[in-house]
């Protein structure tokens, strides 16, 4: 597996539109524009920052995984996402490794780029994505 950088730093807050005043009028980053991704029932965010993003993750259900991560540890950094040259290849020897993997095959993730996440429990507690964009 190579392991090309940090892609972005995931975090969990209840409304994209009131965390944008800290990151853009605060911090002063650019605002890159939301998606919404159905499938996870997410909205993000981005807002790059050098060569990686902030990403903000808003919850588009109650039951959605972002409003449960909220309702248990609040908002805050929600995981952190390294970009691999090739996701297949990795979650491929990640699992011969015997690490836990939350997707065993990737799927598509905010601006198309494939996606799978390691679970916490096989790395110290920390959610991990890893990220393949072309």
């Amino acid at each position: 597996m190579r392991t090309l950088k940090i892609d972005h730093i995931g975090i969990a807050v209840k409304s994209i539109e009131e965390a944008r005043k800290l990151y853009e009028d605060i911090l002063g980053l650019r605002y890159e524009g939301s998606e919404t991704v159905a499938e996870q029932k997410v909205t993000t965010a981005f807002f790059p920052i050098g060569d990686t993003e902030i990403e903000l993750l808003e919850s588009t259900d109650p039951d959605g995984p972002i409003a449960k991560f909220i309702e248990k540890r609040g908002e805050g950094i929600q995981h952190i996402a390294f970009r691999v040259d090739d996701i297949e290849k990795a979650l491929e020897e990640l699992k011969k490794q015997g690490i836990q993997l939350i997707d065993e095959k990737p799927r598509i993730g905010a601006g198309g780029a494939r996606i799978a996440f390691l679970h916490p429990k096989a790395t110290g507690g920390v959610l991990i994505e890893l990220c393949e964009r072309k």
